[in-house]
């Protein structure tokens, strides 16, 4: 790219982040052709679609095939958020210690708000999570409810932000959970542990105890992670 292209591009994400900004492209909004964007900035359009490119991988636009669909706004970051978190552990910029931190400070203050927030429909689904964990012995579809339980606790928690962030982190923590769990030589003692652990947390946001429930979380996350070797005592 020669020093015109990074400038051609710069201007044309630049146009772009600052609509998104003041509104003038709200959520769900189609953007333009790439070529009527083109003539409207004076640039290429191999820059505008760079600048597309750069914002489709921060989760901000979406591209769907077929006619009249387009490039949109879209809401949905948790994938992009989960991406940034597992480059940055590959390239050790941040360390699982540095997750599992984030995720004690964020999940003891979601789970407090869920307690204070839940409706029943959420609250009966968290419960069925719970069930389909009690049900199975399986390593990996325990460690993939695991991860729905965590999430949709930030998701009656009422709050898209820290539900996004919830999901973005345990997701990223997703390989090392479960590889470590493989090493575990008692992991089904273990299970029996986390599931008391998850129905402490559960009970305490049924009966809307806020201190509880975060209480609960903060330390099923810290035992958990150092049970795992993830995080020492």
């Amino acid at each position: 790219m020669t020093i015109d292209d990074a400038r051609a591009h710069r201007s044309a994400l630049e146009y772009l982040e600052t609509a998104i900004l003041n509104g003038e492209m709200p959520v769900g909004m189609q953007l333009p052709p790439e070529r009527d964007l083109a003539i409207q900035l004076g640039v290429s359009r191999g820059a505008v679609r760079e600048a597309i490119r750069e914002l489709r991988a921060q989760g901000i636009v979406e591209s769907l095939p077929g006619p009249g669909r387009g490039t949109r706004i879209t809401s949905g970051q948790t994938e992009a958020l989960s991406r940034m978190f597992r480059l940055h552990l590959a390239i050790a910029t941040t360390s699982v210690k540095d997750l599992y931190v984030a995720r004690i400070a964020l999940e003891g203050g979601t789970a407090a708000l869920a307690a204070l927030h839940w409706r029943a429909e959420g609250l009966a689904g968290l419960e069925r999570i719970l069930d389909e964990m009690d049900a199975t012995q399986e390593l990996a579809t325990f460690n993939e409810l695991d991860t729905q339980f965590h999430v949709a606790i930030a998701a009656i928690a009422e709050n898209p932000l820290i539900g996004d962030l919830t999901a973005a982190i345990r997701e990223a923590l997703r390989k090392p959970i479960l590889d470590a769990s493989v090493r575990m030589p008692e992991w089904s003692v273990f299970r029996h542990e986390l599931a008391t652990q998850h129905r402490a947390i559960f009970d305490a946001i049924a009966r809307r105890d806020s201190v509880a429930a975060s209480d609960h979380m903060s330390a099923h996350i810290r035992s958990a992670a150092v049970r795992l070797g993830l995080l020492e005592e």
